[in-house]
């Protein structure tokens, strides 16, 4: 068998390397990341689901795989796996030949193989970097042992897969059956927690703060919510493009008008915002990373945040409109670029952010986010 393996991007453009992980055919939309650390975190977030990832740092895998850092779902009782990949593919420059980590159990790429996730090593990701930064990130195949052919046959299977815009993704992620995180200690409030890919670190820095979250499936409508007796809705993060999740949006909505305080990241940002009556579009390369400065525009405070999205909303910063319940304005930007990265309900019933205060990987500026919404369930509680 040769060793070689195909990136074909949907322009046309061929980056040629040796087989990664497993050998065989994956098909997603070519996507990058700016982080320097924290590839397994990234492999198991589910919002990377049907994509394939490109890593800008030249070298990967020197802390191998551990049974600790996942992010998939924490647990559904249905044999959930924190480490399960959910990427569609990999692609890597210099995958390293010893994994340097007391933690690891295994290696990368025997993660890779065991999971059947196809990938590409020895390719100039920095250079297809270059080319998603300009042209935009696009559909893409990674292709090994059999699956290799002409580049135009190739290049034709991947065109013949769906875009990314338009995809309705979060029920391929979501848990198939409630499930509950109990809080660390005394429990403080309870909070229901609409699974639309959620990371498992999330319900971790809830339960620190003494909080016990009832994870729910996508699915889920404001019955479910009610018979739990929240304290607050929390809107997670997940895969796919926001303009398709009508359902999630509408469910939004009442909870809003049923009084729950709200909380949402990421994909959940985007829920809110729709709720709100704001609309999302495409990013020409979106935000993945975990080095990404954005700004409160009431405070001015900067945070340094972990970010991963290829869809936004419409604004702009400090920009305030009306909405069905009441005045709504944009919270958050992102200094790079001024993508809308939050917007709230002015009153502090609802609010949401773009990036990721629960980190895993990244940084840890943000985590003041879960406080916020602990306070806003303090208020909703006295009132």
């Amino acid at each position: 068998m040769t060793d070689t393996a195909k990136l074909v991007l949907e322009n046309g453009r061929v980056f040629t390397g040796t087989r990664f992980g497993a050998v065989g055919e994956t098909l997603g939309e070519a996507v990058f990341c700016t982080a320097m650390t924290g590839y397994q975190e990234a492999l198991t977030d589910p919002s990377y689901h049907r994509q394939i990832l490109v890593a800008t740092a030249p070298q990967i895998g020197n802390t191998g795989w551990n049974d600790e850092d996942g992010e998939s779902r924490l647990t559904a009782g249905d044999g959930a796996d924190p480490g399960k990949i959910w990427v569609a593919g990999y692609a890597v420059r210099n995958p390293t030949r010893r994994v340097s980590n007391w933690r690891a159990n295994s290696s990368l790429e025997d993660q890779l193989r065991a999971q059947e996730v196809v990938g590409i090593a020895g390719i100039d990701t920095r250079a297809v970097t270059r080319v998603l930064r300009d042209h935009g990130s696009m559909r893409a195949g990674v292709f090994s042992g059999a699956a290799l052919a002409d580049d135009d046959e190739l290049l034709a299977r991947v065109l013949d897969q769906p875009e990314m815009a338009g995809a309705n993704l979060s029920a391929e992620v979501s848990t198939p059956k409630p499930y509950v995180v109990p809080a660390d200690g005394e429990t403080r409030f309870r909070v229901a927690a609409l699974d639309l890919g959620i990371k498992a670190n999330t319900p971790r820095m809830f339960a620190e703060r003494g909080i016990e979250v009832h994870v729910l499936p996508v699915a889920s409508g404001l019955d479910a919510i009610a018979d739990l007796k929240p304290d607050g809705v929390f809107l997670s993060n997940g895969p796919g493009d926001p303009a398709t999740a009508d359902a999630a949006v509408a469910l939004t909505r009442s909870v809003i008008e049923a009084g729950y305080p709200l909380f949402g990241i990421c994909f959940g940002n985007q829920i809110l915002g729709r709720a709100l009556g704001r609309s999302t579009y495409k990013m020409r390369f979106g935000h993945r990373g975990i080095n990404i400065p954005v700004l409160d525009v009431a405070t001015g405070r900067a945070s340094i945040t972990s970010q991963n999205h290829g869809f936004a909303l419409e604004g702009e910063a400090g920009e305030e409109f009306d909405t069905d319940f009441g005045r709504g304005r944009v919270s958050h930007v992102c200094a790079n670029d001024g993508t809308v990265e939050g917007v709230e309900l002015v009153d502090g019933r609802a609010f949401s952010v773009q990036y990721h205060p629960e980190a895993a990987a990244g940084p840890h500026d943000a985590a003041y986010l879960f406080d916020k919404f602990a306070t806003a369930m303090t208020e909703g509680k006295r009132s």
